[in-house]
């Protein structure tokens, strides 16, 4: 029995559409693109791309080393890639802002490793006695809206730096910047981390430079998930107030998966180095290609009106899922993103997980500020309605959302009960095409 491999002509390039060289890779996409279309998209972190930005990241410029920076390079034949780079620069310090701009980083992880890189010294998996203000950075608690960079302790920021944890209050769970003041104070760390991966409400950046000013810290901003609102003025930009910001390309700036920096003119030496030769080779120029493209989509004025609709649309969600009864962590949302306590229920956030998506609903479970169960299990779901408004839909659509949501949370797992949900929002998906010009194939 021959494998795919060797049906492939020795020595050419096969011609043949991917249906014919690997029908099993072909299928696997088919579907994924039919899950896309009949599902509600509800992860905070995942978004749907134009047609042009897919193009882009399946373009010939995947065949191209070009490790180095435009004019830079350790290889020939890079003025194509030169071109695509220096555009995905210019045009993310227009969206933004800065002094200088690096669209290398594979991932929004990357982007962090090499900020932290820059701004200060790691140790070498440093321990509770080393107390070095070089080694010390503050980062947001991963249980109350941090990410796993900004200093967990299963990950390299918390192995190779002394990580002291802020958080938010008890009270109302948003964030405590008088305790961040006097950590600040107290520890006298050499960078601050700002930004979060599940919180909710708008960031004061104007306030964490003043804290860092205060005590003599560099401030570095993640803004992975609200790259575009800030993008659009929808949220409050970090660029004036930070040494280095970091993001995604995806989730709300509605890119391809991949990874920015934008710092002050003063770390730009150390950024490139940090990320090429620090932690990366040859770039990923069809990415970069695609990051160019939808920084353009970006600089629209409909893009400005797509991320009006995200925040109204995440308000409404948010409203109508306390009208049910749902604990919405810090009463609601500024953002895209709505974190969902369900310690008032009897469910967990692996339990509700399991029951939205067997009714073609998808989230995450998340853990919640002071949270009580394993990470594993979760006692909270996270939200985000990036993705449904790019389908276009709107306030109905997001009370339509909440009520489908409810019904399957309350209905015990019941079979019929779901499946009648699934129908349901499948029947809403039709309303709101995806990627019709792809067709049936993908």
């Amino acid at each position: 029995m021959t494998t795919t491999a060797e049906k492939t002509v020795t020595g050419a390039l096969n011609p043949g559409p991917l249906q014919e060289v690997d029908p099993e890779v072909a299928t696997a996409i088919r579907r994924e693109l039919e899950r896309q279309r009949s599902g509600l998209e509800l992860i905070a972190s995942e978004n749907f791309v134009s047609r042009a930005v897919l193009e882009a990241t399946g373009c010939v410029m995947t065949n191209k080393y070009a490790e180095g920076y435009p004019g830079r390079r350790w290889y020939g034949g890079c003025e194509n890639v030169d071109a695509v780079e220096l555009l995905a620069q210019n045009r993310a310090l227009e969206l933004f802002g800065g002094d200088h701009a690096n669209a290398q980083p594979h991932s929004g992880s990357q982007a962090n490793m090499a900020a932290l890189q820059a701004l200060t010294e790691p140790g070498m998996l440093v321990t509770e006695i080393d107390r070095s203000r070089e080694h010390t950075v503050l980062g947001m608690n991963l249980s109350h809206g941090g990410h796993l960079t900004h200093g967990s302790a299963v990950n390299f920021s918390g192995r190779s730096y002394r990580v002291v944890p802020y958080g938010v209050r008890e009270l109302d769970r948003t964030l405590d910047y008088d305790e961040l003041r006097r950590l600040a104070q107290v520890e006298k760390p050499s960078v601050i981390i700002g930004g979060a991966s599940a919180y909710p409400r708008e960031i004061d950046f104007a306030r964490m430079g003043e804290i860092a000013s205060e005590v003599g810290a560099k401030l570095l901003v993640d803004m992975a998930h609200i790259a575009g609102l800030v993008a659009t003025g929808v949220h409050p930009s970090p660029v004036p107030y930070a040494d280095i910001v970091t993001t995604t390309t995806h989730k709300t700036l509605r890119g391809p998966r991949g990874g920015l920096i934008i710092c002050r003119e003063e770390h730009a030496a150390a950024v490139d180095k940090a990320v090429f030769p620090g932690f990366q080779g040859g770039p990923l120029m069809h990415a970069i290609a695609a990051k160019a493209v939808a920084f353009a989509e970006a600089l629209t004025p409909e893009f400005r009106e797509y991320t009006d609709r995200v925040v109204h649309n995440a308000q409404v969600l948010a409203d109508r899922l306390a009208a049910h009864g749902y604990d919405v962590v810090g009463g609601g949302t500024d953002t895209h993103l709505i974190l969902i306590d369900l310690r008032n229920t009897e469910l967990t956030g692996k339990d509700a997980e399991a029951l939205l998506g067997r009714a073609e609903i998808t989230v995450n479970k998340n853990t919640v500020p002071f949270e009580t169960r394993s990470p594993f299990v979760a006692s909270g779901i996270r939200l985000g309605t990036a993705a449904v408004s790019t389908r276009s839909m709107g306030e109905d659509e997001m009370c339509l959302i909440a009520d489908l949501m409810n019904e399957a949370l309350i209905s015990g797992g019941d079979d019929i009960i779901i499946a009648d949900i699934a129908d349901r929002v499948t029947t809403l998906c039709q309303a709101f095409p995806l990627y019709p010009e792809l067709g049936v194939e993908g």
